[in-house]
């Protein structure tokens, strides 16, 4: 028997795999949306929280979660209505818009003082925002070891003004271009896209993605009796029990409009609004009969952009761009290796243990939300094990 082009027997595997890290504790609920040539099928389970009100308020698809770096996609997307508009160029410097990053000096050593310097070869543009590129970003070090990993770890976020300005007054670690840097990129185009826009970057997402394509639920925070539907996020352990520690409440950060909208993995939606907007990437920039944004730009937004000479030099440790590159604000598979995803699916986890992908070669979009912060070890096995589920559900 068939759901959708799954089989109905071998999709019970998907569920088993959540129900598992929920009844071992890792999360106290988790959902998955898996949407197949037309066909959606969602499977939630547990509830969003393991003490309080949320402890009896089960996880669906409509459940409210922070989004972490899946932010990043929805953020290209909105800088890519306003190349289509003409208001940006992809080659053009930022420095109208941007004086901030204007005329950057570039560190001697990245591991070295700040002072010592030498001139950006270039400017930076938006297509080096959006392939992260444009010089710096995260930079992992120990605290204390690496003079402009602290000094970036110190911007803070307290307005998009001064953390830009703060920005802009350091060092580029690397010259513009030469290799893929993450984060720091997607909270400079939020900026921009503000500024480009003259109104505050949230509503620019509302106006030009959000609103569109009907995703009422993603914001940069949550109001009203919707926050009834936040699920709680935990740490990866606490320290004393090495059980979960909440890491943020629904009375927490995302209950209130921040300083700063965090282009990063600032925002929060649902698998429901989230499918809304791969969806429309899916089919090449529709949703519902609308038009968000052109086929080009889709094609732009999923391919990689990254050389062979940039893969080198990049990533979080060696090999990490062996089977992917990099698109607009998101990865790009370049070489199976597993069941899935196929050559050419684009997607991008995020900080609280959430997922997502599109495998354009097999119509199918997967999305998987818990909240659960940076337990890498275990989150990432857990993801391998879904998406193997998923594919050999395929059946069709």
């Amino acid at each position: 028997m068939t759901a959708g082009g799954f089989s109905s027997k071998r999709l019970t595997r998907v569920r088993e795999l959540l129900d598992r890290h929920v009844e071992s504790g890792f999360v106290p609920g988790a959902v998955a949306v898996l949407a197949h040539r037309g066909a959606v099928h969602v499977e939630a389970t547990g509830n969003l929280a393991f003490e309080g009100p949320g402890a009896r308020t089960p996880m669906a698809g409509d459940t409210i979660c922070r989004l972490g770096s899946m932010t990043k996609p929805i953020v290209a997307a909105c800088a890519m209505t306003l190349v289509e508009d003409c208001t940006l160029r992809l080659d053009d410097p930022v420095d109208h818009l941007l004086p901030e990053l204007a005329e950057m000096t570039v560190l001697a050593d990245p591991d070295g003082p700040l002072e010592d310097t030498v001139a950006a070869e270039r400017p930076i543009t938006l297509r080096d925002l959006l392939t992260s590129t444009l010089g710096t970003g995260m930079v992992p070090a120990e605290p204390g070891t690496v003079p402009i990993a602290d000094a970036l770890d110190a911007l803070g976020q307290s307005s998009p003004d001064g953390w830009i300005r703060r920005l802009g007054a350091l060092p580029l670690v690397h010259q513009p271009g030469e290799r893929w840097m993450y984060d720091t990129a997607a909270n400079v185009t939020g900026v921009l896209i503000a500024r480009a826009t003259g109104m505050s970057f949230g509503d620019a997402l509302r106006e030009r993605i959000c609103g569109p394509l009907g995703m009422k639920d993603t914001a940069f925070s949550v109001g009203g009796e919707s926050i009834g539907r936040l699920a709680t996020a935990y740490e990866r352990d606490d320290a004393a029990t090495g059980e979960p520690a909440v890491e943020d409440a629904p009375d927490g950060r995302w209950s209130r409009p921040p300083a700063f909208e965090s282009g990063g993995g600032g925002l929060v939606s649902t698998a429901e609004d989230y499918l809304a907007f791969a969806s429309a990437l899916l089919a090449g920039g529709t949703h519902r009969g609308e038009r968000v944004l052109s086929r080009p730009s889709v094609t732009l937004m999923t391919s990689d952009h990254l050389t062979p000479a940039q893969k080198a030099v990049s990533g979080f440790w060696p090999g990490y761009f062996d089977s992917m590159g990099w698109g607009f604000g998101m990865s790009v598979r370049t070489r199976r290796t597993h069941l899935g995803p196929s050559v050419g699916s684009y997607g991008w986890p995020g900080y609280y243990g959430t997922a997502w992908y599109n495998d354009p070669a097999e119509d199918l979009t997967a999305i998987f939300l818990m909240q659960r912060a940076h337990a890498g070890d275990q989150t990432l096995p857990m993801w391998l094990d879904l998406w193997t589920a998923v594919y050999q559900a395929i059946d069709d």
